[in-house]
């Protein structure tokens, strides 16, 4: 069993930066589905996060991809753990200044959101 790859907080951030949303296309990071990642003195990792709506149908998905990018900083998945939680529920004011850069406000959510 090899040990544990010692990361920080930011490549970890880094990485999920590139995990994109299925549907919207938009990074989990950027989106706020993140609400915080610890890394231990061993290296562990522990994701707590959220989703757009509960009981969504394509967190398998995103935890694959999740575990891909964390992959990259040769982080074993065995030495990750992916939290989820409702509390508090994911709503638009979760949303980072940085979707912008896909071109998007928060109001286009306000659209969106109510088809879902």
């Amino acid at each position: 069993m090899t040990p544990p790859v010692r990361v920080t907080k930011k490549a970890i951030l880094e990485q999920l930066d590139l995990v994109m949303d299925p549907e919207m296309n938009i990074s989990i990071v950027d989106l706020g589905l993140v609400y915080k990642v610890k890394v231990n003195i061993k290296g562990l990792v522990h994701i707590l996060m959220t989703l757009t709506t509960m009981g969504c149908p394509l967190f398998g998905v995103i935890e694959e991809d999740i575990y891909l990018k964390l992959s990259e900083l040769k982080i074993d998945r065995k030495n990750i753990t992916i939290e989820m939680t409702f509390e508090p529920p994911w709503d638009i004011n979760c949303l980072g200044y940085s979707i912008v850069k896909y071109g998007l406000q928060k109001n286009y959510f306000r659209c969106v959101r109510a088809t879902w």
